[in-house]
């Protein structure tokens, strides 16, 4: 167990899910509704997103099993009753968090690619330190940045593609709330005292690892 390496995906995971949920609360602000905004929910500190199990226990246990972290925080507050078009409103601050994560994963790539042009040796680090080899002794600032930004990728696409599953409470859903009829809309919502179950039996059943090996393997052929 490399605990550097857990430490790192524990880290990235949190600024990702912070990112996501900042992003529901400057969307819903900028449509209308400030009660995320008033509550302090619209910031980039993670410490105003914790949940306990979802953004600390959940990631922690995924990592010491060797999958990739997954977890949530808390849902950001939104009154629909200040939106001036609740349906689609609601479809845009839904789809603010998956877009803000793709946004963090093309910085974190940019920035990467950027690393790797000025201290190539940083690919063999990397490729030692994904492979499980550990890290090799010394002080890499650069490389150990790197392995920062390459889970800052991964991680933040994996949460994206995650949460665009269209199952109440995941992000998906509202989307999908926000395209179809009324009439179809309400039998999704009746889906939403289930979800977290079928999220569940998603994981249970390997939904994960349906999600996670293209990204993984798109990531390897770009780097390596």
């Amino acid at each position: 167990m490399n605990i550097a390496l857990i430490a790192t995906q524990l880290i990235v995971i949190l600024f990702a899910i912070t990112i996501h949920e900042a992003a529901h609360g400057w969307a819903a602000n900028k449509l209308g509704d400030p009660t995320a905004m008033i509550m302090g929910r619209v910031t980039l500190n993670p410490v105003a997103h914790i949940d306990p199990i979802g953004t600390v226990l959940l990631p922690l246990i995924m990592v010491i099993m060797g999958a990739p972290p997954f977890g949530w925080a808390k849902p950001v507050p939104v009154n629909p009753m200040n939106l001036k078009n609740p349906k689609k409103d609601n479809l845009l601050i839904s789809a603010a968090g998956p877009v803000s994560n793709i946004l963090a994963a093309i910085l974190a790539g940019v920035l990467l690619k950027i690393i790797i042009g000025i201290r190539p040796q940083a690919l063999y680090f990397l490729n030692s330190a994904l492979r499980g080899a550990g890290f090799p002794p010394g002080f890499y600032p650069l490389e150990i940045l790197a392995l920062i930004l390459f889970y800052g990728v991964f991680l933040n696409v994996f949460l994206a593609v995650f949460n665009l599953i269209p199952i109440p409470p995941l992000d998906g859903s509202g989307i999908l709330i926000g395209l179809i009829s009324d009439e179809a809309a309400r039998k999704v919502e009746q889906l939403r005292p289930f979800g977290f179950i079928i999220v569940i039996g998603l994981l249970w059943l390997g939904i994960l690892n349906i999600i996670l090996r293209p990204i993984w393997y798109i990531l390897e052929i770009l780097l390596f």
